[in-house]
């Protein structure tokens, strides 16, 4: 199995445990995770997760969102067999995303963000780029793209239920990644159009590694 298909099997069972018992304890480092109830704006100060509209994102909505760095220091990887001992992991980082109770059958652009959520929508700053496009607000595909940015685009089902996940070959710079951001619609990919995903619709404070 894959360290990606491997991470996402894990984290996915996570997930359905944290919203069923959010009195679980924190898988340990070198994880990251967040799950928590939607606030309305107003309460941004206190609040780790908050809506701009309701209707999108009602406030009876839940998000989980789970980050793993992997690699670096003390992150390695068996090999078995005898004599072949250890090696380093592959560098990069993988998040995970799921959601309850947002609009039905409706696809929401959404991405990590650079700053803190606020009680307006633009708190959170631009997405997070791995490398920066020097033109911002950035709109070209070479940077404002999946591999560059952490895109986690949804579309619910029925239930207003969805999840994704995604896998950089990268690791965030400290304290450059603070939030997630849910926009209205899916995320744009074209020039002049690429990470564009229309309003900001909800935000929820992560602690990214």
């Amino acid at each position: 199995m894959s360290l990606v298909k491997a991470v996402t099997a894990a984290v996915a069972m996570g997930a359905s445990m944290a919203i069923a018992t959010p009195a679980a304890a924190a898988p340990p480092h070198p994880f990251v995770f967040v799950h928590d109830k939607f606030q309305p704006a107003s309460q941004a100060k206190t609040a780790d997760a908050v809506t701009y509209d309701k209707s999108l994102v009602p406030t009876s909505a839940t998000v989980f969102i789970a980050e793993l760095r992997v690699g670096g220091e003390g992150m390695k990887h068996h090999e078995g067999g005898e004599g072949q001992g250890h090696r380093m992991m592959h560098k990069g980082t993988f998040v995970f995303l799921s959601v309850r109770g947002l609009a039905a059958h409706h696809h929401y652009g959404i991405h990590v963000h650079t700053k803190p959520c606020g009680t307006t929508p633009d708190s959170s700053g631009p997405h997070y780029q791995n490398k920066k496009d020097p033109k911002q607000p950035s709109t070209n595909p070479k940077y404002a793209n999946p591999h560059n940015e952490v895109w986690l685009d949804v579309t619910t089902n029925g239930a207003g239920k969805g999840w994704a996940k995604s896998w950089e070959k990268w690791q965030f710079r400290p304290g450059e990644a603070r939030s997630v951001v849910i926009h209205k619609h899916a995320t744009g990919t074209t020039q002049g159009k690429a990470g564009q995903a229309g309003a900001r619709v909800a935000c929820v404070n992560v602690p990214f590694k």
